[in-house]
């Protein structure tokens, strides 16, 4: 049974949405109640919003039952002016966070982070796409685990926060842990993973807007112990929606990679989202055209399933380089086997070779 302190612990990493402060740091998780193996609690906010003190509580309870704790009874209600007044923030302080975040929107406030400084000597890569279903995921993963083949200290933050796949992508069953109020991330194939799928229960949807969105993303950021890295990969969500504005403001200093698949309609969408990094002054690393095509094992044939050249025109359009045309096949694992995932392949196979080559390529670059 856990107890008062131990649960304040746990949920340290939650924030109030609109001060972005630790709600346990701000006192505002009150009346905690603990018997047998139920928990109760009241959890305080500024506004009494329905998306925020749902995903609010939606985090507290997936927090809790990563340890043990299922049966929960949550609380939400707005401070009071009491409350407000006690937060003693100054007006004039106020009104400069206010025009910075006009100005800066989520990344507001992170320039002196250590991660995000361009001090810090990590390489971030924005991995994005114009349109679902282009393998971007599977192209994000396998790149990161190629990097980490290489002796490179790899991070991945699953951004695509309403359609996340990396953890189940990647074989992931564990969740982080929170140790003394940071949360720290579950590591796959020399990978450090973070991702909206570790708070979520089951497949129940993120049903948010905007603005929530950039909030959790800055979380990963500021409340994640990344430790020493040299890469830092972001699967973004496809199309150029508000995460990835958000990323964009986060790290003007990331480069990015953009995936199509041959198909002219694809690579059409693709160069959206090129266009989109080339206009925030994001640096173009190459075009992967994904499901270029399928190799018949027996004959060595291959069949262009979804049309030819989508790359490479994406590619000329963006003035950039084709960094890979990645076959269709799936991966070699077997679901026995202690390092099984779905979607990683490994380094002895002809395609984990390929991934193996882009990360070499990537890598010079730098």
């Amino acid at each position: 049974m856990l107890s008062k302190e131990q649960i304040l612990e746990l949920l340290q990493p939650l924030q109030e949405p609109q001060l972005g402060v630790s709600l346990t740091e701000l006192q505002w998780v009150r009346d905690v109640m603990v018997k047998e193996d139920h928990v109760a609690l009241t959890m305080v906010t500024l506004e009494n919003r329905t998306e925020d003190t749902t995903a609010l509580s939606d985090a507290a309870r997936n927090l809790l039952s990563q340890h043990g704790v299922n049966d929960v009874h949550i609380r939400l209600r707005a401070a009071s002016e009491h409350e407000r007044e006690s937060l003693n923030i100054g007006q004039a302080d106020h009104e400069e966070d206010e025009d910075e975040v006009l100005v800066k929107g989520h990344a507001a406030g992170l320039d002196g982070h250590e991660l995000l400084s361009p001090e810090s000597g990590v390489r971030f890569i924005a991995v994005a796409s114009g349109k679902g279903g282009v393998g971007k995921s599977t192209v994000t993963v396998n790149l990161a685990a190629a990097l980490a083949r290489q002796g490179k200290k790899v991070g991945l933050i699953d951004a695509d926060i309403y359609g996340f796949s990396v953890p189940d992508m990647m074989g992931i069953e564990e969740y982080p842990v929170v140790e003394d109020g940071v949360i720290q991330p579950v590591e796959r194939f020399g990978v450090k993973v973070m991702s909206m799928g570790f708070f979520i229960r089951e497949n129940n949807p993120v049903i948010w807007r905007g603005p929530m969105l950039g909030r959790m993303l800055r979380q990963f950021f500021t409340d994640v112990n990344w430790g020493e890295l040299d890469y830092m990969l972001l699967d973004l969500p496809p199309g150029t929606g508000d995460v990835a504005l958000d990323v964009h403001q986060m790290l003007p200093h990331s480069k990015e990679i953009i995936v199509t698949t041959p198909h002219a309609t694809a690579a059409f969408v693709a160069a959206r989202a090129g266009a989109m990094a080339i206009q925030t002054e994001h640096e173009l690393l190459g075009v992967v055209e994904n499901m270029a095509y399928y190799e018949c094992s027996k004959c060595g044939e291959k069949d262009y399933v979804f049309g030819r050249g989508g790359g490479g025109t994406l590619a000329e359009s963006l003035h950039t380089e084709l960094l890979a045309q990645i076959p269709l096949g799936a991966p070699d694992n077997h679901i026995s086997e202690p390092d099984f995932s779905p979607s990683v392949y490994k380094a002895d196979s002809s395609i984990g070779a390929i991934y193996d080559e882009v990360a070499q390529t990537v890598d010079a670059k730098f």
